[in-house]
């Protein structure tokens, strides 16, 4: 996730600063281009994917208080592409005037999956029964198995969640505050992207289905437009647009959904930045996610947010078994199938699991592409020569 700060007047010296250089900041720069702005990162890790296309790079921790401080003192506006920042950093430059966005008090409140939880349930927006517990040592499973336990910090792609299906599986529980979830058994994973801007424009992109793979717990394939009636996308962007303007939030909102086999939506997670379910926005939609999030914080008019043509995305995730050096096998396979386009995250190193960058396939017939979309599943790997 990453930080940005501008200055204002368009046709002189726009400036972004980015804490964080992680592939959702790559993108962001992309479509940044476009718009003239410079886009200035502060980001720990050398060989980060923005090291190389920002403007200006500063290597510096985005949770560090005083090194947050000090990079958007020179800024006037500031936001942010993952919720592990210093928040107390970015509560102290609004002090001084800075426009922050999305605000801090949103921040803080995604980034603690209890409160966020507690802030459904108080504005009656839709979500799986929920339990808060502060230490679960010592304590018998507190629902009825199965149910799912998520790490109220800290978590992140697949990371923090457990699937509680067993007393042996609490055995192996976290030990740290946790919100504990009934299990839905639901029919379909969706997501909106949501977007607003300072004046109060909103606009909802197409509601995505999700598939995710059960072994990192993370989006593997994700598919526009979902299939799903025109009343459950209506009901979804409308819920979309109601949380994010409870939260009086500036910027590009994530709400993923799970849809149940009666039909009910229920809010599963909210993220405050460009999410993995809008990257094919990129191809098939007028205004990228990317695009749109500039917009939002930099108070422009929002842009259109329909959909070109039909689409899947899949992610490239490092292959179980390899760790090192990244080299892609496929690659040229890949390329030569037609409405296919590649997105590498220009990171050297691979792990299991580690997104490394993303696939956009275009089509007239969703089941086509979906074909389509498991050849270049099966094809294009991220490996590492040395394992």
């Amino acid at each position: 996730m990453a930080i940005f700060v501008i200055n204002w007047v368009f046709g002189m010296n726009k400036k972004i600063g980015l804490l964080g250089g992680g592939q959702l900041g790559r993108m962001l720069i992309q479509e940044a281009i476009d718009l003239d702005v410079e886009i200035h990162c502060l980001e720990n890790d050398i060989n980060a994917p923005c090291a190389n296309i920002a403007h200006g790079f500063t290597k510096g921790s985005i949770t560090d208080k005083q090194t947050v401080l000090d990079f958007g003192a020179a800024f006037d506006l500031i936001t942010v592409e993952i919720e592990n920042v210093s928040i107390e950093a970015l509560y102290e430059l609004e002090a001084l005037g800075k426009k922050v966005y999305p605000q801090p008090s949103v921040l803080e409140l995604i980034r603690d999956k209890g409160v966020q939880k507690e802030f459904y349930k108080t504005h009656q927006i839709p979500t799986a029964d929920f339990q808060l517990i502060t230490d679960s040592n010592g304590l018998q499973a507190p629902m009825e198995f199965p149910f799912v336990q998520k790490m109220r910090v800290g978590g992140y792609d697949g990371k923090g969640v457990k699937i509680i299906r067993s007393q042996s599986d609490w055995d192996k529980r976290f030990t740290a505050p946790s919100v504990i979830e009934a299990m839905i058994p639901f029919e379909k994973e969706i997501s909106v992207i949501v977007a607003r801007n300072e004046t109060g424009e909103v606009k909802t992109f197409d509601a995505v289905e999700c598939e995710f793979n059960s072994e990192a717990n993370l989006v593997e394939f994700q598919f526009s437009p979902a299939a799903i009636s025109e009343e459950i996308e209506a009901k979804a962007q409308k819920i979309a647009k109601d949380v994010i303007s409870k939260l009086n939030m500036v910027g590009l909102l994530a709400v993923e959904f799970f849809l149940t086999k009666s039909g009910e939506l229920l809010v599963n997670e909210i993220a405050p930045r460009p999410h993995n379910s809008g990257h094919h926005t990129i191809e098939c939609c007028y205004t990228s996610q990317f695009a749109q999030h500039l917009r939002s914080i930099l108070n422009l008019p929002l842009g259109n947010t329909g959909l070109i043509v039909p689409g899947a995305m899949l992610n490239i995730l490092g292959s179980p078994g390899h760790e090192g050096p990244a080299v892609y096998e496929g690659l040229e396979d890949v390329l030569s199938l037609s409405g296919v386009y590649v997105h590498l995250y220009g990171k050297s190193h691979t792990k299991p699991f580690r997104k490394m960058g993303h696939v956009t396939l275009l089509g007239d017939d969703l089941s086509v592409i979906k074909e389509k979309a498991e050849i270049v599943k099966n094809r294009l790997m991220c490996i590492t020569l040395e394992s």
